[in-house]
């Protein structure tokens, strides 16, 4: 089952779904005795919500024994809620029924809509056209339900779902399947569900609605998100942002292999809707994570703790087995995490506690572990470039109650993450003990590092200057055709230098032009229709004499050439691409990445939504994992990020303020030693899309 996050005619922020997940009864359309159909699943499926004395009404006119239609059910008593199981054709019919007898929330799991393409699309047009009407809230079609535990409401035909326990964790995915996959993870990893949705089709409900709704929700600490594509970026962007302030949203966002159509820029085929998208997500403040089981960790552990807010929060590690002591600290190191050399201090006291042979500086191998781990815990956690604890140890309980060891050793403003090693109900309970404790659990190395991961992007990005980016002022009367040379001049105005160069339309021209300049130059194709010139022979670098510049116009004339550029060559470098163009999904973006002509292959790039402010910017680069070229890599240049912060925010408001604006690149962007110096520029704008050509 596979949904769109799209905007819904019951948008409104504050737009109740009481009625769907708080019903005061709930109807059945479609009951049926019969075992193997859908009615008769979801009957046996709430009947844990019936036993709560709550009211389930069976909908069935060809069944004596049922309410032959929900307006009878309705007059016996409230119903907030339908489940309706009849086949696509019939469901208009009966959604318009159940909203008339004044039911304000319809689930409906099956299938035969858009998602099959032929007639459903006409069903579910129809059932848009009933909710926009009637203001009936609708979940799916195409949807396995969802569940609320807390209330011993399981609003969903999958066998064995209602094992899962409540907890604290709230699940919305755009999968029923990818929903009940979660929960039982959630539940096996001793967490368990507060609410756990699954979209289908999303007429209606969409994945920011229920996000509103958990921004209130008691039972909620934290929020697992699962998102396959998105139609509505700005609302979704919103939603999370907002949750995200008063409960941590993690968020596993699908495509990263996906093919897209060609794009036309470097940018274009670098920013895809994953790219985006969980830039997007990261930007509103939620921990984006890579695959399901990573979801589980980070969301359990943010769900029981969350770090306070610091841009550079560090781990201090203390682990009782070396060898997994070594694998946190890699998989912390590839995470980008600080674990900072252990203060005098500290490593006074564990030299005290500690044998002489462990290492203490951070890690801090306890060697097997005593009733001294307490005091371990407690030291590591009091150093003052410790933000967060993050331990390994083996379920010993005749060397030493770890239990005890974190609750005793546990500073104020300062969370633990434990990896509690071993197997069997006695391991399982004590994790359990400590997610009671308000301490983090993992289970294995990788599961703490996940979890510390997740904190401490929780950390980060709480720390954020949550000021709304200012527009800067820049042109705004960007439209037409540029060329490089006109690019090249914008590009200018926004503060980045560019080679000298003369615009040719002669070969006299371009003979004058090296002359002027001097060798060696770079000599290129001008043509505004043209984009990618290295592809079709359109540059030739390093011409120096007039002998030399005559052959490389003999072979850009071969090929059509009717203006030539001249321009002085650049010095050597490190080449960046960066980029802004307008996503249709989430508007404008930057970008900014290792660039050059391999910079697809590479695909070492960062995203952000536009507006952003120059420190914002400035720290992009940081992300890349080709970074250390950036500081001087070998005697190599250094880049000033706030140079480069304030021309990629400049980038993105220039996007903001030219609606005819659809892309803008330079690549290479090329960091020399005398700062910033853009090699090449090409502006898209709507009016010479369809102009663009390759000779």
């Amino acid at each position: 089952m596979t949904a769109t996050v799209s905007s819904s005619p019951n948008t409104a922020l504050g737009t109740t779904l009481q009625p769907l997940f708080a019903p005061r009864g709930i109807a059945v359309i479609g009951a049926s005795r019969n075992p193997g159909k859908l009615g008769a699943a979801l009957a046996r499926s709430l009947e844990g919500y019936a036993a709560t004395g709550s009211r389930v009404a069976l909908v069935n006119g060809r069944d004596e024994t049922m309410y032959s239609s929900v307006r009878e059910a309705v007059a016996d008593g409230p119903i907030d809620l339908a489940m309706i199981c009849v086949p696509a054709a019939a469901c208009p019919g009966v959604l318009a029924e159940a909203a008339e007898a004044g039911v304000g929330a319809a689930v409906m799991s099956g299938g035969g809509f858009a998602e099959a393409g032929g007639p459903g699309v006409e069903y579910q047009d129809e059932l848009e056209k009933i909710v926009a009407r009637t203001g009936i809230r609708l979940l799916g079609p195409n949807t396995s339900g969802f569940l609320a535990p807390h209330a011993s409401l399981t609003a969903s035909f999958v066998p064995g779902v209602a094992r899962v326990r409540p907890g604290r964790v709230a699940v919305v995915a755009a999968s029923g399947g990818v929903n009940h996959a979660l929960a039982f993870l959630l539940t096996d990893a001793g967490h368990g569900v507060s609410l756990a949705v699954g979209l289908g089709n999303g007429v209606d409900v969409t994945a920011p609605d229920v996000l509103d709704h958990l921004a209130d929700d008691p039972n909620t600490t934290a929020v697992a998100l699962h998102v396959e594509s998105v139609a509505d970026g700005a609302r979704l962007v919103q939603s999370v942002r907002r949750l995200a302030a008063r409960r941590p949203v993690v968020a596993l966002v699908v495509g990263q292999h996906d093919v897209g159509a060609f794009a036309a820029s470097h940018t274009g085929a670098l920013a895809t809707s994953w790219r985006i998208t969980r830039a997007a997500l990261a930007q509103a403040g939620a921990v984006v994570v890579d695959d399901e089981r990573e979801l589980v960790d980070a969301v359990g552990a943010l769900s029981v703790t969350r770090a306070r807010p610091c841009a550079e929060p560090g781990v201090g590690v203390v682990t009782a087995q070396a060898g997994p002591g070594l694998l946190l600290l890699d998989d912390l190191r590839g995470r980008k995490a600080s674990v900072p050399e252990l203060a005098e201090a500290s490593r006074q006291r564990l030299a005290e506690l500690l044998p002489p042979l462990t290492f203490q500086r951070n890690p801090v191998d306890t060697g097997r572990p005593g009733p001294e781990l307490a005091e371990v815990f407690a030291t590591v956690g009091a150093d003052p470039g410790v933000d967060l604890v993050a331990g390994y140890a083996l379920y010993e309980p005749d060397a030493v109650d770890v239990l005890d060891a974190a609750v005793q050793g546990r500073r104020d403003g300062v969370p633990m993450v434990i990896g509690l090693g071993g197997s069997g109900e006695d391991v399982v309970a004590a994790r359990g003990a400590l997610l009671d404790a308000g301490i983090a659990v993992a289970a294995d190395p990788r599961g703490v590092a996940a979890a510390a991961g997740a904190l401490l992007a929780d950390s980060r990005a709480r720390s954020r200057n949550a000021e709304t980016a200012a527009v800067s002022a820049v042109p705004a009367t960007v439209n037409g055709a540029y060329d490089e040379d006109q690019a090249k001049r914008l590009v200018s105005s926004l503060g980045v230098a560019t080679p000298p160069r003369r615009a040719c339309g002669s070969r006299a021209a371009a003979h004058a032009a090296l002359a002027e300049l001097g060798g060696p130059v770079a000599v290129k194709l001008l043509d505004a229709a043209v984009l990618h010139k290295t592809e079709i022979g359109g540059v030739h670098l390093g011409i120096g004499s007039p002998a030399e510049l005559d052959a490389a116009l003999d072979k850009l004339d071969s090929i059509g050439v009717k203006r030539y550029l001249v321009e002085a060559m650049a010095p050597s470098g490190v080449d960046l691409v960066v980029g802004a163009r307008r996503d249709p999904v989430f508007g404008p973006v930057v970008l900014l990445g290792l660039g050059g002509t391999t910079a697809e292959a590479l695909a070492d790039v960062t995203i952000r939504l536009a507006p952003l402010t120059p420190a914002e910017a400035g720290a992009m680069p940081a992300e890349l994992a080709g970074h250390a070229l950036l500081a001087g890599w070998r005697g190599g240049p250094v880049l000033d990020t706030h140079e480069l912060g304030r021309f990629v925010a400049a980038l993105g408001d220039l996007l903001l303020a030219n609606p005819a604006l659809d892309d803008v690149e330079v690549n290479p962007l090329r960091l020399t030693e005398r700062g910033l110096v853009a090699l090449d520029a090409v502006i898209l704008t709507k009016e010479n899309d369809d102009a663009q050509s390759d000779l």
